[in-house]
């Protein structure tokens, strides 16, 4: 075995110290200086060829002093004087210096771009507390944090730490491009998998207020949300209260698994799920997206839970009409049940919460009226109508159309017609497997383009009570799916307009910016799957407690949201206040909270004419085209 020489040894440790970057350069540099210095100023002291002051040699200290000030600055020799000993020692002095100098500047601009490079990189750690974090990138990220900048407005500041395996410079500048008004947030861009638990430290989720957890795009994304949220609730580093995470699950198949991993401590939207129930019911109903919209993003009117100890001893139905600015629409009792639009002779005991559709969490408060002024000569009684077979059209196909089809026969008559319009042959199989049992309607295939105008003129639109278009979002790209809607949605609305009966479409689209174009001509009800999915993220991240509430509304079972014609309420044409309406939906079992005006439709300014919320003393006319929205048990 070879020796090990001390050179070697020496020059190991050498390169161990260089190793560790600017600082140890810069103490190097630091170290050779010094000892120059002090060699410099013994040699001229030692040999007196030291210039005089004052009639005396110059001391050690001195001559140490101009050393050091010729290292500095080279230009500092220029006024020397004395022999040339001493002179040539100076010069010396100044090489070295302008050596040193030099390669100090070098160190120093190396380090500063190591350090910038290592900032991009977004490395980190986020030392925030009571922050928002969010797991993951994907284009719903700009409406979630559109949202919660919104839902800080009321705070002194708030906070939001993304982590995700992209550029931290790049995560930055589109976040600037699409949401280039942050407020009072600030938004914290950090590089990093969140399923690596090293990675996870950095945005801090101990001290995080919630945690959002995004479904990457890709496949099998439902894999890797469940990894993160296993990363976060086994994590050993976790803190003993139990962390408040929001999660993402494609596929209602992975729910179970997510659920056994979230510990109770992570709340799934079930997006496939939840968008088929959703557009089910908006399909039936013209105008109902725009409801849901209204209710899940911050800036408008939102659902609180408040517990007003006044309310104890009197019912729902009383209390319904103790609001001014706020619609009262259910319960939470002490026990954490959720009811909504319970019968309304319930009885509120202490403890109680109401849960109020309400402008902020402070305007949630009585009223103190007593008279209402309402119009008892105003209050009409619903003709009676008998349930009648409906026809639904369903152009394209996507692995969520079986799934709405079965939500459907939930809510028609028996003896409807349901027919889907698809150009791959293999749908007819797929609807042959997984719509099975269809109770109250039948079922037919028809293979063909749904961007052909000859082939949708052929099919007669007109002829059917709803119509859907489905984005071909998992078998193409999306952008490329949205514009194939797109079509459709225009021959569509052309042949409607050419046959003189428009009608209700509900479209499916994957990216915001399709939808806006669309909307370009008329306002139709449509879906946008991710805005909406991180619309109810974003609310389940700033309140848990909703999360009995969205699986109650949108569960075919129970109450729901539905847009009635105005006359089985009010007289039409007769100035109403809304505590009438309110009244005439108590009689019927049901919870008024909101109208719709149809000629508002096509005006953004008037939030297309739906009104949720609105101040029930304020007085109205409502014609034969407007709607009441209630909540109530069926249509």
């Amino acid at each position: 075995m070879p020796r090990i020489t001390l050179r070697q040894k020496l020059r190991y440790r050498f390169d161990n110290s260089m190793s560790k970057g600017t600082v140890a350069l810069i103490g190097y540099l630091f170290l050779i200086s010094l000892i120059m210095i002090l060699v410099v100023a013994a040699i001229v002291v030692a040999t007196g060829i030291a210039p005089e002051e004052e009639g005396r040699p110059k001391g050690f200290v001195d001559v140490a002093w101009m050393s050091l000030m010729r290292t500095l600055d080279a230009g500092t020799m220029g006024g020397d004087t004395g022999s040339w000993w001493f002179l040539i020692a100076m010069f010396a002095v100044t090489l070295g210096g302008i050596f040193i100098v030099s390669t100090l500047i070098g160190v120093l601009t190396s380090g500063i771009e190591a350090k910038m490079e290592d900032l991009r990189k977004g490395r980190s750690l986020v030392v925030e507390k009571d922050h928002t974090v969010i797991l993951g990138w994907s284009p719903q990220v700009f409406t979630i944090i559109s949202e919660l900048v919104t839902a800080n407005e009321n705070q002194r500041y708030g906070c939001i730490a993304i982590l995700a395996d992209k550029d931290k410079v790049e995560m930055e500048d589109e976040i600037r491009t699409k949401v280039p008004d942050t407020k009072n947030t600030r938004v914290v861009c950090r590089r990093g998998s969140p399923t690596d638990l090293t990675d996870l430290e950095i945005v801090n989720p101990h001290q995080a207020k919630s945690i959002i957890i995004l479904s990457p795009e890709g496949e099998n994304p439902d894999s890797r949300v469940i990894k993160t949220i296993l990363a976060i609730t086994n994590n050993p580093n976790r803190r003993e209260e139990p962390y408040h995470v929001v999660a993402e699950i494609r596929s209602l198949e992975n729910a179970p698994l997510a659920r056994l991993v979230g510990k109770g401590e992570a709340q799934l939207v079930l997006v496939e799920d939840l968008i088929s129930r959703i557009m089910v019911q908006t399909c039936r109903q013209a105008g109902l997206s725009l409801v849901y919209t209204e209710l899940l993003n911050f800036g408008g009117d939102e659902i609180y839970f408040q517990e007003e100890p006044k309310l104890a001893g009197k019912t729902l139905g009383e209390a319904i009409f103790m609001y001014e600015d706020s619609c009262v629409i259910g319960l939470c009792f002490a026990d954490g049940r959720i009811a909504l639009n319970p019968p309304l002779d319930t009885p509120i005991s202490a403890g109680d919460k109401v849960i109020a559709i309400s402008k902020d969490d402070d305007t949630v408060v009585l009223s103190g009226k007593t008279e209402f002024g309402i119009d008892e000569a105003a209050i009409r009684e619903p003709a009676p109508r008998q349930k009648k077979p409906e026809r639904t059209l369903f152009l394209g196909w996507n692995r969520r159309g079986a799934a709405m089809i079965r939500e459907l026969d939930n809510y028609v008559a028996p003896g409807s017609q349901v027919t889907v319009v698809a150009e791959r042959a293999e749908v007819r199989e797929d609807l042959l497997e997984k719509c099975k049992g269809l109770r109250n309607q039948k079922l037919s295939f028809l293979q063909g383009d749904t961007t052909d105008r000859k082939i949708l003129e052929g099919l007669q639109p007109t002829s059917y009570n709803h119509v859907i278009t489905l984005s071909s979002f998992d078998t193409m790209d999306p952008q490329e799916a949205d514009s194939r809607t797109l079509v459709t949605l225009l021959y569509l609305r052309e042949i409607g307009e050419k046959a003189g009966h428009p009608f209700s479409i509900t479209s499916e689209m994957q990216d915001v910016r399709n939808r806006e174009l669309a909307q370009v001509t008329r306002a139709d009800d449509f879906i946008v799957s991710d805005a909406l999915v991180s619309l109810m993220l974003t609310q389940l991240s700033e309140n848990k407690e909703l999360e009995l509430v969205f699986q109650d509304l949108f569960d075919p079972e129970g109450s729901e949201i539905y847009l009635k014609p105005a006359a089985d309420y009010v007289e039409l044409g007769r100035e109403v206040n809304f505590y009438t309406v309110l009244e005439a939906a108590r009689r019927r079992s049901e919870i008024a909270i909101g109208y719709s005006v149809r000629a508002w439709a096509n005006n953004p300014e008037k939030g297309n004419g739906v009104i949720t919320n609105p101040p029930k003393s304020e007085r109205f006319t409502l014609t034969a085209e407007d709607r009441i929205i209630v909540l109530a048990e069926s249509d």
